[in-house]
């Protein structure tokens, strides 16, 4: 909150707030036209609109002005994503009657007005992710390990037990595997009378060591240490260093740039490109997550967070999964999104092997897991969502190594902000109760981070040994924080805490009179 500031009489809050009202107006408003022309989803045309509001209320800071609302009982202003427009227009009347100004044309926003938003949302949501279940506005995705081929009774408990989604890993296994997996899923569905979306995730661009070269038996790199990274077959120079890596994705080396960072393995080893040669850069470790060396190996991670590299958002191997994914899946994963112009390449890939209405029909799932997604999420779901239904889920594991980890909680926060003004469901991910998935037991950590996701419109597991235990517990966690909390805003039911017990009103009494 911002420090406290000296009270501000009504009238000039008045005067603040309709000025603010006009700018937002008139900034979002030209945003929305330059996007409209775009749009070809209709439905999406509101959300669109109201997104474009939301930023221009977003690139201001409000802060003070927030604190100066609150002793009037009025709107903060902090829970304006749905309703942009509508929240301002409330606050700016309320003070008008604060005012004593006499009755106008201006009037509050109707209550079918203001939450259209949230509606929206909801729809959406159980449009693309399924129906929630009672009581709770998240759903569950898991991540399917080969096992649900083989396993009818593994897949039927899944759906039982509180499963929405169900994820098909395209890195792994094979179309004759994933084929195996949804027709298990198809029956489950015809037993137990549910339904179960299927989303199939494309592995995409994934940087990885793919080559190691040394002189060394154990190739280990301590702070200090070089190493020499290419994206060369052959080498003629190693330029005096005993570790060589190669870049799966040879592309991205010739890009780099002296200065720039590269990280390893979800950056337990941090490096600078100290000289760029021309078949390759030398890498020096400036930080380590260890204290002693750190073995490298190949099939290990490459993230370049501060690199703005240019690659296909489609391997080769990818554009043959797409033909299965897109006969089969409710769902398309899309990894590694950084730009409009990755989703252009993905709808025109899309487009090619189904008819122009089932491919504006097939729902989009977009991972943030670069830097570069981030900064540009609000083109990226404006170019999306203007042709396909759509969902975000926010990778919190690569997008933790690009962003820093410090950086984390706060992007993360702002994604579900930037996702809830445009309508758009949200996928929380990675190493949700990992703990528990691995030993039946969660800890304290998890149990709390599991209920920061309940915000998110679904929550996505991993497979894991206890992935049962993992759901049931998940899915008490998502009833109990439903009857707490909804995006951002607290839902104030009565609390136990707050009732004054008789015994606590005896040891009161007994203070007061000591």
């Amino acid at each position: 909150m911002a420090q406290y500031t000296d009270s501000k009489d009504s009238a000039e809050l008045m005067e603040e707030m309709i000025q603010l009202r006009e700018n937002v107006y008139r900034e979002g408003k030209e945003t929305f036209d330059r996007w409209e022309p775009g749009i070809k989803n209709t439905e999406f045309v509101d959300s669109a609109r109201n997104l474009a509001f939301y930023l221009a209320l977003r690139r201001r800071d409000i802060r003070e002005l927030q604190t100066a609302l609150m002793p009037w009982g009025l709107s903060s202003l902090g829970r304006s994503e749905s309703h942009t427009m509508d929240n301002l227009d409330a606050v700016v009347e309320s003070l008008s009657k604060i005012n004593g100004e006499k009755e106008d044309e201006k009037k509050f926003p109707s209550p079918d007005s203001y939450f259209q938003g949230s509606r929206n949302l909801e729809e959406n949501a159980d449009n693309i992710l399924g129906k929630s279940p009672e009581n709770k506005s998240s759903r569950i995705m898991v991540t399917f390990p080969t096992e649900a081929a083989r396993s009818k009774k593994l897949v039927e408990n899944l759906l039982k037990e509180g499963m929405s989604v169900a994820r098909i890993n395209c890195a792994h296994d094979d179309p004759k595997t994933w084929e195996k997996m949804i027709q298990n899923i198809r029956k489950a569905e015809e037993k137990l009378g549910k339904t179960c979306k299927i989303m199939m995730d494309i592995a995409g661009p994934k940087i990885r060591i793919d080559r190691l070269y040394t002189t060394l038996k154990k190739p280990l790199l301590y702070k200090g240490d070089s190493f020499f990274l290419t994206g060369e077959e052959s080498l003629q120079n190693f330029y005096g260093n005993e570790i060589v890596l190669g870049c799966s994705i040879p592309e991205i080396v010739s890009s780099l740039e002296e200065g720039e960072t590269v990280l390893i393995d979800d950056g337990k080893i941090e490096g600078e490109v100290k000289s760029v040669k021309d078949d390759g850069v030398i890498v020096k470790v400036k930080k380590l997550q260890t204290k002693k060396g750190v073995k490298i190996k190949a099939e290990k991670g490459l993230n370049f967070p501060n690199s703005n590299y240019d690659v296909e958002i489609f391997t080769d191997k990818d554009k043959q999964d797409l033909d299965f994914v897109c006969r089969n899946a409710d769902i398309i994963g899309c990894s590694f999104v950084r730009n409009p112009d990755d989703i252009h390449a993905i709808q025109d890939e899309i487009r090619k092997r189904l008819s122009k209405k089932k491919a504006s029909n097939v729902a989009l799932m977009l991972k943030l897991e670069t830097a570069q997604g981030v900064q540009n999420l609000p083109e990226i779901i404006v170019t999306a969502a203007s042709q396909n239904p759509l969902c975000v889920m926010v990778a919190r594991g690569d997008l933790a190594v690009e962003i820093g980890y410090l950086r984390l909680a706060e992007i993360q926060e702002e994604i579900l902000w930037i996702c809830e003004a445009a309508d758009i469901p949200v996928i929380w991910a990675t190493q949700v109760m990992e703990n528990m998935m691995k030993t039946g037991v969660p800890s304290r950590a998890e149990i709390t981070d599991a209920a920061q996701g309940s915000k998110a419109e679904c929550i996505m597991l991993n497979k894991g040994e206890y992935v049962l235990d993992v759901i049931r517990t998940l899915d008490e966690i998502l009833e109990k924080m439903q009857e707490h909390q909804y995006k951002k805003m607290p839902r104030l039911r009565a609390l136990n805490l707050a009732e004054t017990k008789e015994s606590t009103t005896h040891h009161l009494s007994n203070f007061q009179s000591d």
